[in-house]
């Protein structure tokens, strides 16, 4: 019970300072508001500090790879400091003169952001643009594993606040050592708490009382159908599958294959660096991915010749960028169907493309119902096909998943580094955690010409149908 008094006390200081931060930060100035965030995007994307966080991180979490979260560190940031700089948030965002309508922006008040060890530079960033750019302050509640590398970006961000003239406290992180209880009261005190990373996170968030945004687990299918570039497909798979040694909640965890073009895919997929797993190889993976019923640290995101000798691959296999295992059924839980987070891509063969469909759902219904599927065709139906039968909130065509599924310069998702998976997946948002999010909005209403229509015009197909 002290304990958890004392971590109430910290925590509180906290909000406190915070609060304190909001009343003198000039956030009812949009320009003011928009200096604050560039500066915080600045704090990561500056070249020096894009590699030394990298190199933090993959010190610090022993996972994914210096060169990834180099890019992740600036492109997300890049991306996500386009999407704010070209919408207003604060004080009069729009105005819709034949409504009668007037809308304000307002902050939310403080805000919790939990975040993961995959990503412990550029998420704390990417939550901390978007919680300053509706007014608001921001607590980042780190994985213990990244804890270093957050209290460094932090540290960044804090700097590059104070040049600009706003108070440092707009930005804090709990303090050291960071548990469950500590990481718990900040979501019971804050306003508005946004998690990223564990769903046993996101579950006490939702149960805290607290106002929450959680989104869901990744375990993402795609599809190659008759149709598809094999050679373009296998590339952006590739590419998608190894960025950050699969680390993404959207990297692809298995390929759902047509019948009639499965082994030219396969060979496509073998071309662009896929090494394909024997039977005996297949099992080798499976008893190292998986250790008393939990992912297996020693392969978790880490690199493919390192993964290749502990799962004890073929001595060439080491020289190869990811692994592929074949599997005829769709398993449940620690099967080769779940979420890896480890360069395994598991391969399904489809009869057709209503059973690919199947497929899919299958894999969804393991783990990520609600997170997003991808596929690669040249037939539009298909594409359309599956985003009107499959519960996701994404569905991406011709694309690399990790890098478009968060936003790209050729989708129009919005940049970020946390996917709502909708009440598929326990979420309350069905969209990419974005700027409106953190938001409150005050509708200034004024009438308007009467507009209200005769009952033949709201009724009249109904009678004629079914009487009065």
């Amino acid at each position: 019970m002290t304990t958890e008094v004392n971590e109430e006390a910290r925590v509180g200081d906290l909000i406190a300072k915070a609060r304190a931060a909001m009343d003198a930060y000039e956030n009812l100035d949009q320009n003011r508001v928009d200096e604050a965030v560039t500066a915080l995007a600045w704090s990561i994307y500056k070249p020096e500090n894009a590699k030394m966080l990298a190199e933090l991180a993959v010190e610090d979490t022993g996972i994914g790879n210096v060169h990834s979260k180099i890019i992740k560190n600036t492109r997300k940031t890049f991306g996500t400091l386009r999407d704010l700089m070209r919408v207003k948030t604060v004080g009069v965002i729009s105005e819709e003169k034949e409504r009668g309508l007037i809308k304000y922006g307002k902050p939310v008040g403080v805000v919790g952001a939990v975040c993961p060890s995959t990503n412990p530079a550029a998420t704390p960033v990417n939550k901390a643009m978007m919680a300053l750019k509706g007014g608001n302050a921001v607590i980042i509640a780190p994985s213990p594993a990244g804890y270093h590398t957050t209290t460094k970006t932090v540290e960044l961000m804090r700097e590059e606040l104070v040049k600009v003239g706003h108070p440092a406290d707009l930005v804090q992180i709990l303090p050291a050592p960071v548990s469950k209880e500590t990481t718990q009261q900040l979501m019971n005190q804050c306003d508005l708490a946004v998690v990223t990373g564990s769903q046993n996170n996101v579950k006490r968030a939702m149960q805290s009382g607290t106002v929450a945004i959680g989104v869901g687990a990744g375990n993402v299918p795609v599809i190659i159908d008759s149709t598809a570039d094999l050679d373009d497909a296998a590339e952006k798979i590739t590419m998608s599958k190894i960025f950050d040694n699969a680390t993404s909640c959207s990297s692809e965890n298995a390929v759902v294959i047509l019948d009639d073009v499965y082994e030219d895919a396969m060979a496509a997929l073998q071309r662009a660096g896929a090494w394909r797993c024997s039977p005996e190889e297949k099992e080798k993976v499976a008893n190292t991915l998986w250790q008393n019923g939990k992912l297996n640290r020693l392969v978790i995101a880490q690199d493919a010749y390192k993964s290749a000798e502990v799962m004890g691959l073929a001595k060439e296999a080491q020289a190869c960028k990811f692994f592929m295992v074949e599997e005829d059924h769709v398993g449940g839980k620690n099967s080769f169907a779940d979420e890896k987070l480890a360069l395994v891509l598991t391969v399904y063969r489809a009869k057709d493309f209503a059973d690919a469909k199947r497929i899919c759902t299958e894999i969804l219904h393991v783990t990520g119902l609600g997170h997003s599927v991808g596929i690669h065709t040249a037939n539009d139906n298909h594409a359309a096909e599956l985003a009107a039968e499959t519960d996701v909130v994404r569905v991406l065509v011709n694309q690399a998943h990790t890098f478009g599924n968060g936003g790209g310069f050729n989708n129009c998702l919005p940049f970020t580094l946390s996917m709502g998976g909708g009440t598929w997946a326990g979420n309350t948002i069905s969209d990419n955690l974005n700027w409106s999010n953190f938001i409150n909005i005050t509708h200034l209403v004024r009438t308007i010409a009467e507009d209200k229509p005769e009952e033949e015009e709201l009724f009249g197909g109904h009678w004629a149908k079914y009487g009065k």
